[in-house]
C-alpha cells in the first residue's frame, strides 16, 4: 500500500500522520518489520522512524521481539475494545463457530475512509493444521478481497471508487446475482476467501468473510453458511 500524503498543517500534525501510518504499515505486514522496513515505508529517513517508534513503543503500542523487529503492541488492544465493541461482541460468538465448522479464520471487515476495508474482528478455528492469521486493522481496498468486494457489493455504484475496471463492474453483477463475492490472491498470495454483505443500523458496510489457502467446501455451500451467519449478527444487533 502506497503511503498517502502526509497532510500540510505543521510539524505536530506531520508527525501524528506519521505515527498512524506507522501502526498501518505494520498492522498491513504479515511479519515482523525492522526500523529500516518501517522507515522505507514511511518515505523518512530511519532516524525520524526511529524516533516515531519510540514513542510508539513507550505508549506500549509498538512491541520489539527478541530479534529487535517490531510488530503492534498490546496498548492497542485496550484502544481497540472501545471500537464498535457491541458489534464485536454480537459477532465474535457467531465468528467462531462459522471458524470451527470449516478449518478456516472468519472475520468481520467495515468501510472505512469510503474506499477502504478494515478488519474490526477475526475468529481462527480451534483445531487446524495451518491457521491463517488475519489480525483486526489490517486494511486493503475495497475492490479487491472478498471483504472488500462484498462491502462493494452492498454500495450504490454512485460510491464506487472511481478507479473500478468494467472487468470488476462484470464481476460485480455477476457477485450480486449468486448473492457472494470470491477473492484468490488478490490481497495475500495464495489466500482465497469467500465473503457475504453485512447491512447492520447504524453501522458502516460491514463483511463476513473466511478466509484459507483453500476452500474445503463448495463455495456457494460456505456462502450460504456465512449468509446464515449474517441474518444471526442482524438479529442479535437488533436490525
Amino acid at each position: 500500500m502506497t503511503a498517502p500524503a502526509t497532510p500540510s498543517g505543521g510539524a505536530g500534525s506531520q508527525t501524528l500522520s506519521r505515527g498512524i501510518r506507522a501502526l498501518e504499515i505494520l498492522a498491513d505486514a504479515d511479519r515482523n518489520l525492522s526500523i529500516d522496513e518501517v522507515a522505507a515505508g514511511l518515505g523518512v529517513h530511519r532516524s525520524v522512524a526511529y524516533r516515531l517508534l519510540r514513542t510508539l513503543e513507550d505508549h506500549g503500542l509498538v512491541a520489539r521481539d527478541a530479534a529487535g523487529r517490531l510488530t503492534l503492541g498490546t496498548g492497542l488492544a485496550a484502544l481497540a475494545s472501545g471500537v464498535a465493541r457491541d458489534l464485536q461482541q454480537v459477532a465474535l460468538p457467531e465468528l467462531s463457530e462459522v471458524a470451527n465448522e470449516f478449518g478456516m479464520t472468519c472475520l468481520l471487515a467495515v468501510l472505512v475512509d469510503t474506499e477502504e476495508a478494515v478488519t474490526l474482528v477475526s475468529a481462527a478455528p480451534r483445531q487446524t493444521t495451518a491457521v491463517v492469521s488475519y489480525r483486526p486493522g489490517h486494511r486493503h481496498p475495497i475492490t479487491r478481497g472478498g471483504p472488500g468486494k462484498a462491502i462493494l457489493l452492498s454500495l450504490p455504484e454512485s460510491a464506487w471508487p472511481t478507479d473500478v475496471s468494467p472487468e470488476l463492474r462484470a464481476e460485480m453483477a455477476e457477485s450480486r446475482a449468486r448473492g457472494y463475492t470470491l477473492s484468490r490472491d488478490e490481497v495475500v498470495p495464495s489466500l482465497r476467501s469467500v465473503a457475504v454483505p453485512l447491512t447492520l443500523p447504524g453501522q458502516p458496510p460491514a463483511a463476513i468473510a473466511v478466509i484459507h489457502v483453500s476452500l474445503p467446501r463448495p463455495e456457494s455451500e460456505i456462502a450460504e453458511r456465512l449468509q446464515a451467519a449474517a441474518r444471526t449478527v442482524s438479529r442479535s444487533y437488533g436490525a
